[in-house]
């Protein structure tokens, strides 16, 4: 399948990956049921049917690991296909987005999955809040996290820059990506705001995006510090990072902004 912000200046770039295969058919035709599995995450990881596309017809019941967690979509991996998805989470006012990476949730695709976004070709809404069944470490996130990696390309999400028009994208563009940084990262406080950015190296690019991730954020506060790399930025986070998930935004004033909605280990 597939893999894999108007923005700050100074962000430059760079990756790509397919679009998902995608299987569409009559909801009559479900091959899932909405039906919750029992048992533990890894339980839950072994019952998963493995199949080659990701089946988004109404009702279908996806199984995720959560890559990462945000008001706009929740940015996992579907272990049915191996696809990267952005399941669209209508969160309730007084209880905002609480998953982390790595946790293992059952969603069931709304009947109205508004899967016509151009910009996020990924997207799918789903119904009510995704199900927590546990986390998910081990050889076999390792190797599906490998498997999606983004190849080292020109530029990050496929074009120059930190952020394009909406009405610029067509579908073809992949609005995700799961990224090794050759150098870095390096996470860092920027401008009056103090916003949260982070500089890596990828192929011949050296990439400034801004970070949308609560746990970086948390990161330069508990070590008091206004930039955070190598060791100490992995006592920090309690982690090596190997992984950036850099992301297209929903519309910002009629700009898709790239950012990154995570830093992750190995798995």
């Amino acid at each position: 399948m597939t893999r894999p912000p108007e923005g700050g200046p100074g962000a430059t770039d760079a990756v790509a990956a397919e679009q998902p295969d995608v299987e569409h058919r009559e909801p009559a035709r479900r091959r899932s049921s909405r039906t919750p599995r029992a048992g533990t995450a890894r339980d839950v990881v072994r019952t998963v049917r493995p199949s080659e596309r990701i089946d988004v017809r109404p009702g279908t019941l996806l199984t995720l690991l959560v890559l990462a967690s945000h008001p706009e979509d929740t940015i996992g991996v579907d272990l049915a296909s191996g696809t990267l998805v952005r399941a669209r989470v209508r969160w309730p006012a007084d209880h905002g987005p609480d998953l982390q990476a790595f946790d293992v949730v059952e969603a069931v695709v709304a009947a109205d999955p508004e899967r016509d976004d151009l910009a996020q070709p990924e997207a799918v809404t789903v119904d009510g809040l995704p199900r927590h069944r546990g986390t998910y470490h081990g050889r076999h996130v390792r190797h599906l996290l490998q498997r999606l990696s983004a190849p080292v390309e020109e530029h990050v999400l496929g074009f120059p820059g930190a952020s394009a028009p909406y009405w610029e994208f067509r579908g073809f563009r992949p609005s995700l990506a799961l990224v090794v940084p050759s150098k870095g990262p390096v996470l860092f406080r920027r401008g009056a705001e103090q916003e949260v950015w982070v500089r890596f190296g990828w192929g011949r690019s050296d990439n400034w995006l801004p970070v949308e991730d609560p746990v970086a954020a948390r990161a330069l506060g508990v070590a008091r510090r206004d930039r955070l790399h190598g060791k100490d930025l992995a006592s920090a986070l309690g982690f090596k990072p190997h992984y950036v998930v850099a992301a297209l935004s929903a519309p910002r004033s009629g700009h898709c902004y790239k950012t990154v909605r995570a830093l992750l280990p190995r798995g």
